[in-house]
């Protein structure tokens, strides 16, 4: 059996090393670099009972526990290790608080922490890049191949997907995987796909060396009267990943081309630098953005293609791609090789339970 996987992002990456580890052939196609888009500049916090109470909670558990394994298994360090996480928020100007020292000290005085809602045993990180590119290398050392280019349509016999063309050319498959992010909306062309929307989110990666601990903040933030979220990531490598104020943008249709908007990286400059006198210009690392894929419900697209035999989907999961990526991949695995699943229930996230997008909207991109 030969499957072919379309994107070389976490989701990708994971599934590729799950299908290997069952023996079966594949093939990873990818038109930019592994983990170009989200699955390199997301923030990488994981958290194994965040979703409780949403069908996203026995995935979300399962892949919290695939993470914790996974170190033992692939060579590569991508920073894994867990953390805590702490809620709360910035006083603004003007308020008594704004003086009140902070329960942490690495953080300015008016930070003011409120609750702890996650302990080393619940919440960890990864450096997502490092993650992603580990996984493939495992895949590649297993026996996947990796092949850079564009997907550019699904050879059919029917109803059933025979290959890929890449740039003009067929690779030829049992079973192909679309796994490509926001960009898999483009396949609504060749299959009949649901909607997927990119979000945009901006982000700042600070050099805070060992200046920070293990830490995630969670913290609401008032500007111009509005109260904004601001997410405060302290990877094992001495960085510190910060984002806040997604919104909607156009999708470039290759993933190379996303540039954050500069206005909202200022903001978030200034955001940063309220919070903690580590966060100074010089310690910049990266100005950057991702487009995060979101469904219409908000729940990812994992399983069967409809209408289709051999078509298979996995994109979706919004902010927790990096968590949820291996218990996916796993699952897809699963799916391919015996026809079911066996440790996650992938029906809440079937494809067929949201209305398939017109193609003919897609006709001018």
């Amino acid at each position: 059996m030969r499957v072919i996987v379309c994107g070389g992002g976490v989701i990708g990456a994971c599934t590729a090393y799950f299908l290997r580890r069952r023996g079966i052939d594949v093939t990873v196609v990818e038109r930019t670099e592994v983990a170009a888009a989200a699955s390199g500049k997301a923030g990488g916090f994981l958290a194994q009972d965040w979703c409780v109470g949403t069908p996203l909670d026995a995935l979300a558990r399962r892949s919290f526990a695939l993470h914790a394994q996974l170190p033992g298994e692939i060579a590569g360090d991508w920073g894994y290790r867990p953390m805590s996480a702490y809620g709360g928020f910035v006083a603004p100007d003007g308020d008594a608080r704004r003086d009140t020292p902070s329960a942490l000290g690495w953080l300015n005085d008016g930070v003011v922490i409120t609750q702890r809602i996650g302990t080393a045993k619940t919440t960890a990180i990864v450096h997502p890049r490092k993650f992603t590119a580990a996984v493939m290398e495992a895949s590649l050392a297993l026996g996947a191949e990796l092949r850079s280019g564009r997907v550019t349509g699904i050879a059919r016999d029917g109803d059933r997907a025979t290959g890929v063309a890449v740039e003009g050319s067929v690779i030829a498959a049992d079973a192909v995987v679309i796994a490509m992010g926001p960009w898999s909306l483009l396949a609504a062309q060749w299959m009949s796909l649901p909607a997927v929307y990119g979000q945009r989110s901006p982000s700042i990666v600070y050099d805070t060396a060992a200046d920070v601990p293990a830490d995630a903040l969670f913290l609401e933030y008032e500007e111009d009267g509005s109260a904004i979220s601001i997410e405060v990531f302290p990877r094992a490598d001495g960085s510190t990943h910060i984002t806040a104020l997604s919104d909607i943008a156009p999708l470039p249709l290759d993933p190379a081309a996303v540039t954050p908007d500069l206005d909202a990286i200022a903001r978030l400059q200034t955001m940063s630098e309220r919070l903690s006198p580590l966060f100074r210009p010089e310690r910049i690392i990266a100005q950057q953005a991702c487009f995060r894929p979101v469904t219409q419900d908000g729940l990812p697209l994992i399983g069967k293609v409809p209408r289709s035999e051999g078509l298979f989907v996995a994109t979706g999961h919004n902010v927790w791609g990096i968590l949820n990526a291996p218990a996916t991949g796993e699952a897809l695995a699963e799916l391919i090789a015996e026809g079911a699943t066996r440790e996650v229930d992938l029906a809440p996230f079937d494809p067929a339970r949201l209305r398939p997008l017109d193609p003919s909207l897609l006709q001018a991109r």
